[in-house]
């Protein structure tokens, strides 16, 4: 009898286990599909004119001031060398908090992303690892891919995409 008992509180807590995951805040960019983790999400905006700062790399659009916090923002679009467009109504700002990944320190960063889509939960049984390309493909800032209603979504790591060090150069 115990044994049942066993049995079923083991399969009971791998039914659970396979129903966590996390959340992600979906948005599209050049027609794919992006997630980043929901709880990294500060805010969302419209896109707003920017002030440029001299020198710096063409993927950073410039910064604005967010409550007094001066923001870097970062063209996700010239990011990931995918074809530059025009900003549209739809055009978002994603806020996002970013941690340094050698000193652990966090710092606000904003992404631009062509819209918003949704919110998904991915399950953590269903995020497959990214492929390997070898040094002909980065694909360094993804973290999985999961599947959102029939489409391939890109999960992106925020600590390795927006490295603050680099960031704190500018």
């Amino acid at each position: 009898m115990s044994t049942d008992v066993e049995n079923y509180v083991e399969e009971s807590l791998l039914d659970a286990e396979s129903e966590l995951g996390d959340e992600y805040l979906t948005f599209s960019l050049a027609d794919e599909e992006y997630g980043v983790d929901i709880l990294r999400v500060q805010e969302l905006r419209g896109w707003e004119p920017v002030t440029r700062i001299p020198n710096s790399p063409e993927y950073v659009k410039g910064v604005l001031n967010l409550r007094g916090a001066i923001v870097p923002v970062i063209d996700l679009r010239v990011r990931f060398n995918l074809p530059i467009e025009e900003y549209s109504s739809l055009t978002v700002v994603i806020v996002l908090s970013v941690k340094d990944k050698q000193d652990g320190h966090e710092r606000i960063i904003s992404v631009v992303v062509d819209e918003i889509s949704d919110v998904v939960k991915a399950k953590f049984n269903e995020i497959q690892t990214t492929p390997k390309f070898g040094s002909a493909l980065d694909t360094e800032y993804i973290s999985g891919l999961a599947d959102a209603g029939g489409k391939m979504l890109m999960l992106l790591d925020v600590d390795t995409m927006l490295n603050v060090s680099e960031m704190q150069q500018l």
